[in-house]
């Protein structure tokens, strides 16, 4: 009698731990969780307040904690929001090589389906190469998206051996129905005697064939939604500013019926689709060739990183409040 009795004591605590700690979730998370996704031949982490209807919705391409920190921001602020991986998770491609753009329609038909989603307000965003990514989206899915964010952007698809960790073999990035989107086909960075590479002439050099160019150039002018573009002009990763005034170069001379922003910041590089409230001190990354690991440049100030990611999260609230 007195064990039952004691263990209906302990049983009673372990229940108020438990419900008070339910309660203290529900009254001091002020975020939106996260909905994980890992069906309908797409995985992802899907954010929506409850209260949600029919509102615009964005795509983070590319997921990991970069998208699901933008993902969780965008929903807070009343839109869904669907952070979405595509490699290095189990049961998707290892390199972005040959990566499939049916993946993304199978995302692009569920969330469609979604109360929260207004179907015809689908917006994309990206950084880098998921800026080139999304920015291709764009133009291949014109039925489903309806807009793009796009930080660091490129004009052009780039075939796999961009990367240095893809195969030797120079592929296309992306495919749809089993053809390849035409890309800019690169030799692998190669390496050198010090303990730093640069990698902007790489990719300048990229630039400079112009008939590859030509053929692989987004053709941003056929999506079907406003597009918003950000890039810092001290840029060292590669020349997103000069990529970006490609793509606005095309939408000048096209009947384009949408918004469209070039936004460049002074003394800004890279990294400025990152975390606006934290002033990173990282200015550089490393890089494995060979199996030699070089440091390189992200380019930019903190001062003007921060400047640049605050305005840039400014303007991008300002787009999605003239979607609604």
């Amino acid at each position: 009698m007195k064990n039952s009795k004691k263990y209906s004591f302990i049983i009673g605590i372990i229940a108020v731990f438990i419900f008070g700690y339910f309660i203290a979730d529900h009254f001091l998370y002020n975020g939106v969780k996260a909905k994980a996704i890992h069906k309908n031949g797409f995985q992802g982490n899907y954010y929506a307040k409850n209260d949600t209807q029919s509102q615009p919705t964005v795509i983070l391409i590319g997921g990991g904690q970069w998208g699901d920190y933008w993902a969780e921001q965008i929903s807070k602020k009343g839109y869904a929001s669907l952070s979405l991986p595509y490699t290095r998770r189990e049961g998707l491609p290892k390199l972005a090589e040959e990566i499939n753009l049916e993946y993304f329609e199978k995302a692009f038909k569920w969330l469609s389906k979604q109360s929260a989603v207004n179907s015809d307000k689908i917006v994309v965003m990206g950084a880098s190469r998921n800026a080139e990514l999304a920015l291709v989206l764009a133009t291949t899915f014109p039925e489903y998206i309806h807009g793009v964010v796009a930080y660091a952007p490129s004009a052009v698809s780039w075939s796999n051996t961009v990367l240095p960790y893809s195969a030797n073999t120079i592929k296309p990035s992306w495919k749809y129905k089993g053809i390849a989107i035409p890309y800019v086909p690169m030799n692998k960075i190669q390496g050198n005697n010090t303990a730093k590479i640069q990698t902007l002439p790489y990719w300048e050099n990229g630039l400079t064939k112009t008939n590859k160019v030509a053929k692989a150039i987004i053709k941003i002018e056929n999506s079907k939604g406003p597009i918003l573009l950000f890039s810092g002009l001290d840029d060292q990763v590669w020349p997103a500013a000069t990529m970006a005034d490609m793509l606005a170069e095309r939408i000048k001379t096209a009947n384009f019926k949408y918004d469209f922003k070039n936004i460049q910041y002074d003394n800004a590089g890279h990294l400025i689709s990152t975390h606006p409230d934290i002033n990173s001190s990282i200015t550089t990354g490393n890089m494995t060739i060979d199996g030699k690991t070089y440091e390189f440049e992200f380019g930019g100030t903190i001062e003007g990183d921060t400047k640049a990611k605050k305005d840039a999260r400014d303007q991008l609230f300002l787009f999605l409040e003239k979607l609604k």
